[in-house]
């Protein structure tokens, strides 16, 4: 069996992205900025075979998926939604450094949130479960959850994820040198129109 390549798609721009607020579960839509980040994806996407779409079922995820061409493919997966920040959501880093000069979402806890051991979970049982599929799998979902997932797969844990930067509406691959799992793009934006 063919070793699969999951590409890792970040959602598009939203206001809270853009101004550094921890965006977790807050149901946010895209700006119009974060629509045309996801329609750019659409070309790259087409010129690809998945077999199968997961998306978060947060709206800016599930209209990144719709608007760059994989809508009617994508389904579901709670596993693919963003770190619970609890008390922590909706504000920013400097924010919280004001109290805990340095804070990181992969060394401090989040008050009434996610802990890092749980969202490792989480992306250690996607990634197991992935790995017993055919094909190339896209993975439409969040900054910091994705940063995890690569984290885990390079076998880094989730904690790895600090070591990468992910920007709204870019794309990354995931996949294999002969038995190795490696990073084979990262945080790479779309084509221009």
């Amino acid at each position: 069996m063919a070793h699969p390549q999951l590409w890792l798609l970040r959602h598009g721009a939203t206001e809270w992205a853009l101004s550094g607020r921890h965006t977790g579960r807050t149901d946010l839509p895209l700006l119009p900025q974060g629509e045309d980040e996801a329609r750019r994806l659409a070309p790259l996407l087409a010129q690809q075979s998945f077999a199968r779409v997961l998306t978060s079922p947060l709206q800016r995820a599930r209209r990144t998926c719709a608007l760059a061409g994989l809508g009617p493919q994508a389904e579901l997966e709670p596993r693919l939604m963003e770190w619970d920040y609890g008390s922590y959501e909706g504000i920013t880093t400097a924010e919280i450094r004001r109290d805990i000069p340095d804070w990181t979402v992969f060394s401090h806890p989040c008050p009434g949130g996610e802990s890092i051991e749980q969202v490792q979970t989480r992306c250690e049982q996607l990634i197991h479960e992935l790995l017993g599929q055919e094909g190339n799998i896209a993975l439409f979902a969040h900054g910091h959850l994705l940063r995890c997932l690569a984290g885990c797969w390079l076998g880094l844990g989730a904690q790895g994820g600090a070591l990468l930067v992910l920007s709204t509406g870019t794309y990354c691959v995931l996949g294999f040198e002969r038995e190795q799992r490696t990073l084979l793009r990262w945080n790479a934006p779309a084509c221009l129109p």
